[in-house]
Parts: C-alpha cells; structure tokens; sequence
C-alpha cells in the first residue's frame, strides 16, 4: 500500500517506521547534503524531551501563534527539515499529519530518535529532493519551508515545485536569507575566508552575535559550518517572492520584518496585512542590519495563503 502523499510515479523505500527514502538526487543536492552529514543543523544540545522543544516554541511569538492558528486535523510538510525539531513542535500534542522532509538523512535520523524517544506517532520523515517532486500536488495545508531554497541550484524552480505540493486555500510559509539584511554576515564571511579557517574562527567568535551567546561547542560548530561555509548560497529580497507569490496564486498574508513598517502582531496570525510600498519594503530589509534577524543570519520570512481558484 502506497504512502499517501507519494505520487504515483515515485518510487521510495521504507527505512524504518514512519520514515521513507526516495534515493534520487541531482548534483548540488548531493554536495549539500555531505556537507550537512557530518554536522546536521540544528542540533539537539539541551533539548532531552519532547517538553523542552515545546518550551522553544511557546518562547516564539510567531510559531506560538501559528500552531495555535493552525488548529487539528491538518496535514504539514517542512521542506527542508533538516534536524526537524520545527516539525516535532507542530505535531506534539495534535492530530496533525506532520512530514519532515530533508536530502540529509544524518539529520533526518536524529529527528527521527528524538520523536520515537518521546513516543510521537503523528511526526513523519521523509529522504529526498526537491527537485525529483515527490509529493502528490494539492496534499498538504500547510507548506513550510525556511533558510532551505538559498541552498538550492534554483530557488525559484525549487519554489514553483513546493507550491504545487499545497491545497488550494493552504498556507505556504517561506523563509530566505535577505540580500540586504544578511549583509553583516557576508562581510564576517569575507574575512572568514580571508583569514583562513583557524584564525577565521577567532575572528567570528568575537564578532558574530549568536556566537557570544551562552552555547554548546557542538552548537557553536554547527552555526559556523552552516553561516560561513557553506558551499551553496544566495540572497532574495520581499519584492522578488512577491512576484513568485503572484505568479504561484499564493496571496500575501505578511512578512517578518513587516513589510508596510507596522508593528509585529501574531495574535491574528493568518490576517491578511498591507503588502506596502517599494520603499517601506527596502526600509524594512535595511532595518534588519540593525536587528536581530539581521544579527543572527539575515533570515526573513513572507507568508500566504493559495488561492481557493488554483
């Protein structure tokens, strides 16, 4: 009996219970994913049960509201899941269908320990690429997909695909690395290279915010290999998804910053919010140098709802 959010022409394997393996992966895929193998990201330093991970959300004013939102009964793909501690925190305590799909099975398994320690029946985990589309079009109400498209041979292409995967009136959830708020980043990164990897570390040990936190060896790695390393990246702006909103009939809901320069209000999370001007939008992006998106990344998020007609 086929799983039912394969398509028909997909062939994959069952690994273990609730976790599948579509083998195919193109090129860049690849080399992303042996660059995770060795350091998934994020890890699960501190987090022993299910409850501290649910503490993390509860601690987040935007994914608090959004499973609050969301409700029961609902069926959710993270793309891009990596160690999918995001997609554990949606299915806990619900009756959601959560998969957590990502081309690192390394990253995967550790997902998939944590959820079968604390006993999680409704997590799924699922090996694969993007660009093979393996999920039946029209499945999921919600599509998340965040810090994964940048990592890509082709955001856009990448995106387009995702946006099939969605029903009509589902919720697609996007999240990339701005191109003018990541710029902190990519000036640390310039002298990371510049200095070599040893004294490179030294450099972003001192410089870079989330580093001068209070954190594990093992999470001061991660960060480090996933923020300075990385062998695939680029930067988007507001304006660029919102032509791929558009032409996908994804309507805007909001952007993280905002992008009409208003306040951040969650408690009406699906909302819809004015898209603003092109100039309040690049004040929004410049504005993140100056904040803690900008501080731990450069990460923005724009979110929508597809059309009902698509």
């Amino acid at each position: 009996m086929r799983h039912f959010f394969f398509r028909d022409s997909i062939e994959y394997k069952k690994y273990r219970e609730n976790f599948y393996i579509v083998e195919n992966k193109d090129k860049v895929t690849k080399r992303v994913t042996d660059f995770y193998a060795d350091l998934p990201f994020p890890n699960y330093d501190n987090f022993e049960t299910i409850r501290d991970l649910s503490n993390k959300l509860e601690n987040n004013a935007f994914l608090r509201n959004f499973k609050k939102e969301l409700g029961f009964g609902k069926k959710v793909i993270e793309v891009g899941s990596g160690t999918s501690q995001l997609s554990i925190m949606l299915a806990h305590n619900t009756n959601n269908y959560v998969v957590a799909f990502d081309p690192t099975i390394q990253s995967l398994m550790l997902g998939n320990n944590f959820a079968e320690k604390n006993n999680l029946k409704n997590c799924f985990f699922l090996n694969g690429d993007i660009f093979n589309d393996p999920i039946e079009h029209c499945t999921f109400d919600v599509v998340w997909c965040t810090g994964v498209l940048h990592h890509t041979k082709d955001s856009l292409e990448a995106f387009n695909i995702i946006s099939k995967w969605l029903k009509p009136g589902g919720i697609m959830v996007l999240g990339l690395y701005n191109k003018y708020g990541r710029l902190r980043t990519n000036f640390r990164q310039f002298i990371y290279k510049i200095l070599g990897n040893k004294l490179g570390r030294k450099y972003v040990l001192f410089f870079d915010p989330y580093l001068r936190k209070d954190i594990s060896e093992n999470k001061t790695n991660s960060w480090i290999n996933d923020q300075y390393e990385h062998p695939v990246e680029r930067s988007h702006t507001i304006d660029e998804t919102l032509k791929w909103f558009d032409k996908n009939n994804i309507e805007f809901l909001n952007t993280i910053p905002s992008s009409n320069l208003s306040d951040e209000n969650f408690e009406q999370i699906f909302q819809k919010k004015d898209r603003g001007s092109f100039f309040s939008r690049l004040i929004a992006q410049i504005s993140m140098l100056f904040n803690n998106l900008g501080s731990e990344g450069g990460l923005f998020i724009i979110y929508g709802r597809k059309s009902n007609d698509s």
